[in-house]
């Protein structure tokens, strides 16, 4: 719940240069709030930002007051769908079945669902993180086309905290998770205080194949150093 409309615009104004010799093989996507999604489509139009929303609801209309549908999202260029994100999870108690809902509908209109999934801090410490992790994978994917998928391992413990999962752990938890769902072209992204200090690190593992970015996209400079990682 960041950036007003002005604020996006002014925002879009720094990042858009910064890009301009970025590797045509890394795809850029931003998740306004839903207030400023039809602001950025128009500072990005012709730009190489694509766009996702914060959520989608599982319904194409209805008395869902609050709530979002596909076709609402995509008369505004969005093509991406963050469902299952640990915040709604834990502030709103969304289930397994209701993201798993949200991400069929996402792909049946056409759309990219960006699935999810971590464990927290007191799950992790019980020795329970791969249990719990898998059970995620198994409900919230169920029915999915992994061709038109993206999983997002964030570790709960991990977002907003400072605490960065190690780069080896984060890859081993993503290579499970590709084994999981029995598909190698899965795009496996990491989420949980990336930031530029260790973006190089963590796309240099083998079984990450991008980042989701939270506070740290606030900042366009910062960002753009994200989006022009080093290889190593």
């Amino acid at each position: 719940m960041h950036m007003t409309c002005a604020q996006t615009r002014d925002w879009m104004g720094t990042f858009l240069p910064l890009i301009s010799e970025t590797p045509d093989d890394r795809h850029l996507v931003i998740a306004p709030p839903f207030t400023a999604i039809s602001t950025l489509a128009d500072v990005g139009a012709g730009s190489r930002v694509e766009i996702s929303s914060q959520n989608v609801h599982w319904e194409g209309h209805g008395a869902y007051t609050g709530e979002i549908s596909p076709a609402m999202l995509q008369e505004h260029g969005v093509r991406y769908a963050i469902v299952g994100h640990s915040e709604p999870r834990k502030y709103f108690s969304e289930s397994d079945e209701q993201i798993n809902h949200r991400a069929r509908s996402a792909q049946a209109h056409d759309l990219i669902p960006i699935v999810c999934v971590g464990e927290s801090d007191e799950q992790r410490s019980r020795g329970e993180a791969e249990r719990v992790i898998r059970r995620q994978v198994e409900q919230g994917l169920e029915g999915l086309d992994p061709q038109r998928l993206v999983v997002a391992y964030e570790p709960i413990w991990a977002i907003g905290t400072g605490k960065t999962c190690e780069s080896a752990e984060a890859n081993r938890i993503c290579g499970l998770i590709r084994s999981w769902v029995g598909s190698p072209d899965l795009i496996i992204q990491y989420g949980g205080s990336v930031k530029p200090a260790n973006i190089d690190e963590l796309m240099g593992m083998s079984d990450i194949d991008g980042v989701l970015v939270g506070g740290a996209s606030l900042d366009p400079e910062g960002f753009a150093r994200i989006a022009n990682y080093k290889k190593g």
